[in-house]
């Protein structure tokens, strides 16, 4: 027997081990459902509005596959950013703060909230997304990840996650479905429905640096039933809401990464080899490192609508959309305390050369990081049923786009040198930094200090500034037919269903840059960033508590300005310099060569059953999908080692998946089902692996390297299986214990915002190839536990308390190439909540506790040949409160706090075992008050 099956039989065995004593003394009884469910047995597919969290556990425990399922209420009920933090709340899942597009790393963490969901072991890229129903356009560039941070928790009154894909289900989904849902006209009782939300926002974080931390929002809705006999729906939403947020920020590990400020205290010789018998992770250290804030805003904008005709109960025709746009303006201003210069002096009397700086660069740092991000999805339907038959058409359409359309950074620098100025290094000596409470801490002298504290009018300006600019969309369009016939419940055969979906999607991708020779050169003569007008004030702090110089406040107009007048300017002496260098030195590669387009189209068909007989229910089923994906990408030319004019070329790739799946449920009583699925599925490796465009650098030693895409790239692919048992118990119960196992093949990893899992060939006339391949195999072994009980037996006022918690404990392993092991990226051992609520007479509160265990982020990120320096995400605790009361006559408010206790956002760290090396984010405690009137 294969090892991947032993394992899925072994884990249906345990399981049933820990589930059969509990069936056993459940079956006998046959308590009723609860009388205030009115879902319908398929709800898990309909387009309904789940309110409460009573009604989210009666959809999930009804539901044919496991799912998890948060209301209204849920999401009424906590301060989160948007709703990736949202299905935070949801065992398995793992909330992101940074990712792979163009801004990730601690950059993108900065920004302080959760940008994408891992969910069972798998980054965002192996998940499907969908708004009702309909597949969401992937605006990213390097990923077909979705970034949700520009959905609010408003207007998607129900999230459902499928934690499987049954038949009917796209089949690139190895992580889960995730299906964002919007309501109808015929969710509400009332032939005409409103509601009018306003709310206030408070980020503490900033309050810390003086700014004013403030932000808000409106959100409205109506719907209204009309037309002969009430058949015509129509329902409307639209909301605004404005973030404002100043975060603390450390780079060290980043700093590590880009500047080499980093070295092993100990070392075996003068070059800084490591000691042998020491262990290399924990004998690592800083350098330097950057410290400073990232500020910014966060606009969202958007609504939903929905026009629904149902005559009778056999037909229902339906039009909805979605738009949604976030614009988010980001600057980072950031002291650099820059440790490159390292020496390892004998020490009297061993053998070890102990390291030591013997001098530093003081430098500042600026950067923005706009962002701007649409996603709009449309469908148009119905379904008809014809005696037992139901056929249901669709046609639908997605567009999504994640642009950074004008990204500027700038420094200056204690050490500049150029045609006009000749800086030096400030000595030090010694090591240059140590640690507090794990954080790094410079261990400066009175001159560094000094020229920190008056770094605005020190630093000598080091260029006019680089400007970047990079747009990447998707467009997706296409229909499907399902077919469905009822036989009734004489028969072991209920049902049949079977169907078709075709969909196809366009990609573009285009990044260009300029970088503007230095300032003096311009000018011909040195100036500081005060003297170019460049700085508005200061913070009196760059990082409260910690390090207590002053850092300036950045003008980013004026930078604009300066770039602009320089961006194609000669020199003071008159010679020319062309600032257009993407990546050559010829305009039209410049031009194309960060320019890629590629058409992906999905063609799929399925076929299932269910079989019922007794209290045993079975849904085999089978999908095909094939995919078809050409892309289009701009190729250099090289001729004798010198870059000639290059132009486009285009490949193709075609994948072919077989995808079969089997359910199996029993449901002994009313109270009890116990579930066991296997199922296959995979996901496409990403458009810019297939057919990036061919880009070329050349280094400091004039070699080239050349990074183009991998059209033979095979699909990452699992064999999947799940088990589980749910109980609702008396009085106001609902518990669930679940397993889960995944077997990957041909895994593709994220190593960041370049091509992924690359190998390198020595080409001719010393130019680097380097394109993505496939890695190895890997396992994900997980446990799931949920729980939630209201004592509504208990006496009085005290029948109004409840408990909640969830419980996910996961084991990964994967080969990520020629036999290496690791874990997953992004997927904690452990996640886990706990809440406690009241509700009782119009009053609620809760207290939640979420923590999300260490993980692995990134491999080998320090390029270590020992590979000890994977970067690892530290645990993360957070507490929340809300509280709320609804005044009757349809008007409610709430409160709700989000970090009460203020722990750092994000710290990721070089080595598992090791703090040394850290990239650390603190955004402080967020406050939430919003008021809402319905009628």
């Amino acid at each position: 027997m294969p090892r991947s099956y032993l394992r899925i039989a072994l884990l249906g065995s345990a399981l049933h081990t820990m589930i059969a004593p509990a069936l056993a003394q459940q079956a006998p009884q046959a308590a009723p459902q609860a009388a205030d469910s009115d879902a319908p047995a398929d709800a898990e597919r309909a387009i309904v509005v789940i309110g409460t969290r009573k009604q989210a556990a009666d959809i999930q425990f009804q539901s044919s596959h496991p799912i998890s399922v948060l209301s209204e209420e849920d999401l009424r009920h906590t301060a989160v950013h948007n709703v990736a933090e949202a299905l935070g709340l949801l065992p398995g899942v793992n909330v992101v703060n940074t990712g792979s597009s163009f801004i990730g790393g601690v950059d993108g963490a900065s920004r302080g909230e959760g940008m994408y969901v891992a969910i069972r072991g798998l980054n965002s890229e192996y998940n499907v997304n969908l708004i009702n129903g309909v597949n969401v356009a992937q605006g990213q560039p390097y990923s077909r990840g979705v970034q949700l941070t520009l959905l609010p928790p408003t207007g998607l009154n129900t999230i459902v996650l499928n934690k499987a894909s049954r038949a009917d289900m796209d089949g690139d989904a190895i992580g889960g479905t995730v299906d964002f849902r919007t309501p109808s006209a015929f969710d509400y009782s009332d032939r005409l429905h409103g509601s009018v939300t306003a709310s206030g926002r408070l980020e503490t974080r900033a309050r810390t640096y003086g700014d004013s931390g403030l932000g808000g929002g409106l959100a409205a809705e109506v719907s209204s039933r009309f037309g002969p006999g009430h058949t015509i729906g129509l329902y409307v939403s639209g909301y605004y809401d404005r973030r404002t947020y100043t975060n603390s920020e450390i780079r060290g590990a980043q700093s590590a990464h880009d500047d080499g400020s980093w070295g092993y205290l100990n070392a075996s010789n003068s070059s800084g080899a490591a000691y042998p018998g020491l262990d290399p992770e924990r004998n690592a250290a800083l350098t330097g490192f950057d410290a400073g804030v990232s500020s910014g805003t966060s606009r969202r904008f958007g609504g939903n609508a929905s026009l629904d005709w149902r005559p009778d109960d056999t037909t229902r025709v339906y039009l909805r959309g979605t738009y949604a746009k976030a614009l988010t303006e980001q600057d980072s201003t950031l002291a650099q305390f820059n440790g490159g210069t390292k020496a390892w002096i004998l020490s009297p009397g061993t053998d070890r050369y102990v390291l030591t700086v013997p001098s530093v660069s003081v430098r500042n740092y600026f950067e923005t990081n706009p962002e701007t991000a649409i996603l709009a999805t449309a469908a148009f339907g119905g379904e008809k049923q014809f005696g037992d038959w139901k056929v249901a058409p669709e046609v639908f359409y997605s567009e999504g786009h994640n642009n950074r359309p004008n990204h500027i950074e700038a420094s200056a620098r204690i050490n500049q040198s150029d045609k006009y100025t000749s800086g030096s290094k400030i000595p030090l000596g010694g090591q240059s930094v140590g640690y507090s409470d794990n954080y790094p801490v410079a261990l400066y002298n009175q001159a560094i200090f000094n020229a920190f504290d008056n770094s605005a009018s020190v630093l000598p300006a080091r260029r006019a500034g680089q400007l970047t600019e990079q747009f990447s969309g998707q467009r997706k369009w296409g229909g499907r037919l399902d077919v469905s016939r009822d036989f009734g419940d004489d028969g072991v055969l209920r049902s049949i269903a079977f169907g078709a979906k075709l969909q196809t999607s366009k990609r573009d991708v285009t990044s260009r840059d300029w970088t503007t020779d230095y300032v003096a050169n311009y000018l011909g003569h040195t100036a500081t960033w005060a003297q170019l007008g460049l700085t508005n004030g200061t913070y009196a702090h760059t990082y409260p508590g910690l390090y207590e110089w002053s850092l300036p406040r950045f003008n980013k107009d004026a930078l604009f300005a300066l770039f602009r007048k320089y961006q194609f300017a000669n020199e003071a002496d008159g010679s020319s310099y062309n600032s257009f260098d993407t990546c050559g030195s010829l305009y039209v590669n410049n031009y194309n060569c960060g320019t890629l387009s590629g058409r992906e189209t999905v063609s799929a068909v399925y076929a299932t059953a269910t079989l019922k007989t007794g209290n045993l229910e079975v849904i085999p089923g089978l999908r095909f999908e094939h995919t078809s994906i050409r892309n289009t990408y701009w190729v250099m030319a090289y001729s004798g080692g010198v870059e000639q004019p290059g132009a486009f070329a285009s490949n193709r790739t075609s994948y072919n998946e077989l995808l079969p799946s089997l359910f199996v449920n029993w449901r002994p009583n009313s109270t009890l089902v116990a579930r066991g699925d296997v199922w296959f599925s995979y996901t496409r490796p990403p458009f810019f692996q297939l057919g990036g465009s061919s880009t070329a650098r050349t280094g400091d030693d004039g070699k080239v390297t050349v990074v183009e895409g991998n059209p033979n790239l095979k699909p990452i692919r699992a064999i999947n299986a799940d088990a589980s048992v749910e109980w609702n118990f008396a009085p106001a119960g609902h518990a669930m214990l679940g397993g889960y196992y995944k077997r990957l093949t041909n895994y593709l990893y994220d190593s960041g915002t370049t091509l992924l899992n690359t190998a390198t060939s020595d080409g001719t006339n010393q130019t680097f190839v380097t394109r993505p391949l496939n890695g190895g195999s890997g396992n994900i072994y997980g446990v799931e536990l949920q729980v939630q009980k209201t004592f509504v037996e208990l006496p009085g006022a005290l029948r109004g308390f409840g408990l909640g918690a969830n419980l996910t404990r996961q084991w990964t392993s994967v080969d990520i190439g020629n036999g290496v092991i690791r874990n997953i990226q992004n997927a904690p051992d452990v996640m886990a909540q706990a809440r406690v609520f009241y509700a009782l007479g119009g009053f609620s509160i809760d207290a939640i506790y979420n923590y999300t265990g260490a993980y692995l982020e990134s491999y080998n990120y320090l390029g270590q040949p020992t590979k000890w320096d994977d970067r690892w995400v530290r645990p993360v605790k957070r507490v929340d409160l809300h509280a709320g009361y609804d005044f009757g006559n349809g008007l409610k408010a709430d409160v709700s706090v989000a970090n009460l206790f203020n722990n750092y956002t994000y710290w990721a760290h070089i080595g598992r075992h090791s703090l040394a090396i850290s990239d650390i984010v603190n955004s402080g405690t967020t406050g939430l008050a919003s008021i809402k009137y319905s009628f």
